[in-house]
């Protein structure tokens, strides 16, 4: 089979597995927060919850990429499907306008602030590593399908627009206005996704470097805010039309 296909046939089993496939990193993660922990003992509880709160930044900088690029995307684009490929229309405004993938850019600002959490230096970079061989097929995967379905209209895109770094200075005004209902429709798991990820963290790293399973107060009011949002959202969408925008 040529490297072509392999890429291609290699990004499909990937898109199809994208939701849980993440998680075969666990078990590096136990072995890395055995290293975690440290700049506490090296600059005190006030340089260590500055570090959480920056990386808890970091994330949240991701999740408002996919925020702001979902909140103008029209229906049929931008989705979290899993079995197909699905493109409605090519998006070429907005944050499509600036780089071809701001979803897996967002995505990766979100594993990249809850691995620095940990404070392992050689687990960070075995996460970076992990996501760029694994979102590399999955990408090449979505242009070999947006070329097929797009044809010329996506050579040209492709040709001015970065696939992952973006560029600022393409920036064109998005088609469609923001649309938070939208946002709410389509993003509440991500929210769910980094408040209990980061609790998990924390309360995983104290159990292992302290030997007690404590959780803290904040992380505690954090992570039930979150749960309540998700569960609100969720019924609202599944239940209700209130979330529902015409042609997103």
């Amino acid at each position: 089979m040529a490297l072509r296909e392999e890429l291609e046939r290699q990004g499909a089993w990937l898109f199809r597995r994208r939701s849980y496939l993440p998680l075969l990193i666990l078990p590096v993660l136990l072995v890395a927060l055995r290293d975690s922990e440290c700049l506490e003992p090296l600059l005190g509880d006030g340089a260590e919850d500055l570090w959480e709160f920056f990386c808890i930044g970091v994330s949240f900088f991701g999740f408002f990429i996919r925020c702001f690029t979902v909140g103008h995307v029209p229906k049929g684009t931008s989705g979290r499907n899993t079995k197909d490929q699905i493109a409605e229309r090519l998006n070429t405004t907005g944050m499509y306008s600036v780089v071809r993938h701001p979803l897996y850019l967002g995505n990766f600002f979100i594993m990249l602030g809850m691995a620095m959490f940990t404070q392992v230096w050689w687990f960070v970079l075995i996460a970076v590593l992990a996501f760029w061989i694994y979102y590399e097929r999955i990408i090449f995967k979505e242009e070999e399908f947006l070329r097929q379905k797009f044809g010329d209209a996506f050579v040209e895109w492709a040709r001015t627009t970065p696939a992952f770094l973006p560029r600022l200075g393409n920036w064109r005004k998005p088609d469609l206005p923001f649309s938070l209902k939208t946002v709410l429709k389509r993003e509440y798991t991500g929210l769910f996704v980094i408040s209990s990820s980061f609790t998990l963290l924390e309360t995983a790293g104290d159990f292992v470097s302290e030997g007690a399973l404590e959780i803290e107060m904040g992380w505690l009011v954090f992570f039930g805010i979150s749960l309540v949002a998700y569960l609100t959202l969720r019924t609202l969408k599944k239940k209700t039309r209130l979330l529902h925008v015409e042609g997103r």
